[in-house]
This record gives C-alpha cells, structure tokens and sequence, in this order.
C-alpha cells in the first residue's frame, strides 16, 4: 500500500496463526475469551493444554471457541512424522502462555520439557509470550524474580501481570491482564517499528475554560483519536509522551500520560517538553477563547445577562511549529464545511508540513472517522475506518514523511 506521495508504507504483519497455552491456573476462564477474540479477527488458534490447565476449563470450551481440536498429549499428537511436539508451533506467528503460572514459568526457564506445552515452548521458531497469573507472593518470590528476568533476557516477552484482587482475594501484582488487554499487546507487537527511538509529543481530548469555579468553556472532544494516536506512535517504537486534557480515557501501555485541564496548562507543558521531540501530533481541540477573568466564587444565577469577556488562547501548534528548530508537526482541523479548503489555509498559516482535516460533525466523540491527508503535494483521502486503524495508518504516514526530510 502506498501513501498519497506514492511513498512505501510499512505495516503490521496480520495475525494468521496463534497457539495459546493453558496451564494451570484459575485465570484459564480469561484465556477463553481471549480465543474469541482470536478467532473473531480470522486467527487459526491451536490451543494446547496442560493436564493442570484441564483441571480449571474443560478442553470441550476451547474446542467450541477455536473450532479445532484441543492439544494436551505428547505422546498422541496425530502428526504424521510423530513430530507433533514441533509440527504444531511451525509457521505459528506466536505462542502464547496464558495464564502462564509459576511453575511453568519455572520450567521454562530451566529448559524442562516433560509435556506438550512446554516441549512446543522448547522447540519453537516464533516469539514466545507469557501472561503470568499468580498468588503476589508467589509472583515477587525471588526465584520467580529470576525466573523472570532470565526468560525477559532470552527474548521472551511478559505479558503483565497486572494489580489488582486476586483469585486469594488479597490484593497485589499477579493478576493476568484482561483478554482484550492480551489481545491488543499481541497485535501491537506486529507493528512496524518505523518511529523506533524516535520521541513523539501528542496532545489529546478538550480543554476547559473556567468561567468560576463549576462553570466553564469546552467542547465534545472525546479524545480518542489524539489516544489512539499516542498509542500507536509508541506501538511503533516511540518514546510517547501524552497531555490530555480532560478526558476519562486509560492511558496507553508504555505512554507518559500529563493530565491538565486549560488551555494555558496544555501550552505550558508543551513548551516545557517540545526541546525533547522528534515529532508533535496536535491532535487536542483547543479551546480558541478563553475568559479574560475566572471569578473566584461561583457566580449567582439571576434575571440580568451574563456578559463574559473572551480572550483569544495562545495557538499551541503555530507557537511549536515557529522555533528555530521544529520537531516535525502534524496537525489536525476539525472542520463544518469547505473542509480541504479551510484545513490548507491553516496548515500554511500555522506553517506545519502536514496537516489531517475531518468534518467536525463526523468525529467528535465517535469511533470511527474519514479524514484527508493535507501536504506540500496536495490532498490524499483516506477511507474510513476506527480510530486506532487510522492512528497506525496515521503514524505510518508520518514516519514515511519524516524519513523523507
């Protein structure tokens, strides 16, 4: 696929074929719905169990869930070299251990092989990831501390584990991570890692002007796009930092989250990191005005008009992109009508290489959007799709730009 420009875009691989591993462990109920949700994105799924693993969900559950038949004998695999302790992970993209409990990471770690699982483990070709799931003490004992540590310096990559209530009901690390969190880490790891050591700068969601203390000027953003956009930019090998404005969104995994609230707060933290980038993403709608004065009390309702005076708010994106030595800006125009034509006009006023314009009645607050690419070489649109497609298609088209210069 190719950018506007005619330029190489580098993509995620798909997902074709995972194997999952269920080893023993009441977490195993999760790792159902993370075949699901496999299998849903048209993944071929082969789970392989443990005979601990059997014990908390039947092999009937993954077989309904995946369609195939459900792996956990060494010694009758079906494969016609009598291979199947290797036949079953080749061509794999990845295998996947969740959840992934103590002893098993204790024996990978070692080098055992004494079941399927952990012999298609020894044998594979493909990346290895592993979601632990355990007691918190179980999981900060130091021999699982080492254990850790030696599989991360192997290669293998740990999924969580996350903090939270535990099966013991005690409270610590050693949760597995939800299966949509499993999932999306998965995927991301397919990336292209075309910002790899790159630093990226985005600012997301409104701002809030305080007119007094419980009332204020703000807008409908949700800031998803700007979060779907911090996420993929670190998704490709970024160092992200975020500052969102009011928005009850989670931060993404591995991304500096910076909360503020006005637009002045937003410009400061800005200008205080922007010495620090490689690229900035404006993707936040900004509020244009703000009150010349916020009272300190909240202001009584009554009978007599209200009359705030409106003071124009610093423009964030033109302050970044005048430096003497600009990180590479990108910025986004919410627009109601001639959108190419009101989006290019501000792209050259505010002098930024490259601007993405959208119909401000189409995104706001939505999961999906269709926004045109605006550059020195003209207009490129894209189709529509979700948010975060679009930010991965977005940050494609950005390092595509950036390797360029």
């Amino acid at each position: 696929m190719t950018s506007g420009l005619g330029a190489k875009l580098d993509h995620a691989r798909p997902l074709a074929h995972v194997v999952v591993g269920v080893t023993g462990g009441i977490a195993a109920y999760k790792t159902a719905e993370f075949v699901r949700l496999l299998v849903k994105d048209g993944v071929r799924v082969d789970v392989v169990m443990t005979p601990a693993g059997e014990r908390f969900v039947g092999a009937m559950t993954f077989q309904a869930l995946s369609g195939r038949p459900v792996l956990t004998d060494l010694w009758a695999s079906g494969a016609d070299n009598a291979m199947g302790h290797i036949a079953v992970s080749r061509g794999a993209d990845a295998i996947v251990v969740a959840p992934a409990t103590a002893d098993f990471l204790a024996k990978l770690a070692h080098g055992r092989a004494d079941d399927l699982l952990s012999t298609l483990c020894l044998a594979r070709e493909c990346p290895l990831f592993v979601a632990p799931a355990m007691n918190r003490q179980m999981w900060s004992n130091p021999a699982t501390q080492r254990n850790v540590a030696l599989l991360a310096s192997e290669g293998v990559t740990m999924l969580g584990p996350g903090e939270g209530e535990l099966a013991c009901n005690e409270i610590g690390e050693g949760r597995m991570l939800e299966p949509d969190e499993l999932y999306d880490a998965l995927v991301a790891s397919r990336q292209s890692k075309v910002l790899a050591g790159k630093r990226a700068l985005v600012t997301a969601g409104p701002t809030f002007e305080a007119i007094d203390p419980v009332r204020g000027i703000s807008n409908l953003s949700s800031g998803k796009m700007g979060f779907a956009i911090a996420r993929a930019a670190e998704e490709a090998g970024a160092h992200v930092t975020l500052v969102a404005g009011p928005a009850v969104l989670p931060t993404p995994a591995k991304v500096t989250r910076i909360d503020v609230v006005s637009a002045a707060q937003m410009a400061d933290a800005v200008m205080s990191r922007v010495n620090d980038c490689d690229v900035f993403v404006a993707v936040a709608a900004v509020a244009d005005y703000a009150p010349e004065r916020s009272a300190e009390k909240k202001i009584k309702k009554s009978d007599a008009a209200l009359t705030v005076l409106l003071k124009p708010t610093i423009d964030i994106l033109a302050s970044v992109a005048s430096r003497e030595d600009p990180p590479y800006c990108v910025g986004f125009a919410a627009e109601s009508h001639d959108v190419a034509e009101n989006a290019e006009a501000k792209r050259r006023r505010k002098r930024v290489p490259l601007i993405v314009a959208n119909r401000v009645q189409d995104t706001l607050g939505s999961d999906e959007s269709e926004v045109t690419l605006l550059d020195d070489a003209g207009a490129h649109p894209l189709p529509k799709m979700d948010k975060l497609s679009l930010a991965r298609r977005l940050i494609a088209e950005i390092a595509a730009r950036i390797a360029r210069r």
